[in-house]
């Protein structure tokens, strides 16, 4: 659908089996190519510059052996929350106290992403309100035995039970909740080619 693209070799930089599902509903041919980065970023940065910095570092590792004709595609999704980053919880108790913290609330949801080619690179973000419904303690501990909340940010998938039945308002792009804003990569690859 995007006209040029069949020039060039698409590589998805991640594990999460969400951003390979959407970028993959966007039918756009690619492979998953992993390199090891410690997702560590400076005291200070707020918001999407946290989400920035991130997308950013993860393409490090690809900077030097990139081919002609690649672009690398790296991602980043925080939630933020009264002024901190909700990133993924540490065990179920945490989880347990980060939906209790969300629970009838507004959040922000940032991704950053970075394509990287051998000769440049273009970063774009999204940023998605989210206000969570009143989740009672046995919602809670419903999602936390049935759901997957430990390898989430801010403890829950949108597009999971919690998503479906405690998501009350949602501003902004839905995919990029799930992790990956689809109609801005989409924008920008054509763009790109």
């Amino acid at each position: 659908m995007i006209p040029g693209l069949s020039s060039y070799s698409i590589v998805l930089a991640s594990s999460s089996p969400r951003r390979q599902e959407l970028l993959a509903s966007l039918e756009i041919p690619f492979q998953v190519r992993l390199r090891p980065v410690e997702e560590v970023f400076p005291e200070g940065l707020v918001k999407q510059e946290i989400t920035d910095f991130l997308a950013v570092l993860k393409a490090t590792p690809f900077k030097n052996d990139i081919r002609k004709g690649e672009i690398i595609i790296t991602a980043d999704t925080i939630v933020w929350f009264e002024d901190e980053v909700l990133g993924k919880p540490k065990d179920e108790s945490d989880a347990i106290q980060t939906l209790r913290n969300l629970s009838d609330k507004w959040h922000e949801v940032y991704t950053s992403i970075c394509f990287t080619t051998s000769e440049e690179q273009h970063v774009v973000h999204a940023t998605t309100e989210v206000k969570m419904a009143f989740l009672s303690p046995e919602e809670i501990r419903y999602y936390i035995e049935n759901g997957n909340p430990l390898d989430k940010a801010g403890a829950y998938g949108i597009q999971e039970w919690i998503g479906l039945a405690g998501i009350e308002k949602v501003r902004g792009s839905y995919t990029n909740v799930v992790g990956l804003p689809t109609q801005i990569l989409y924008k920008t690859l054509r763009a790109m080619v």
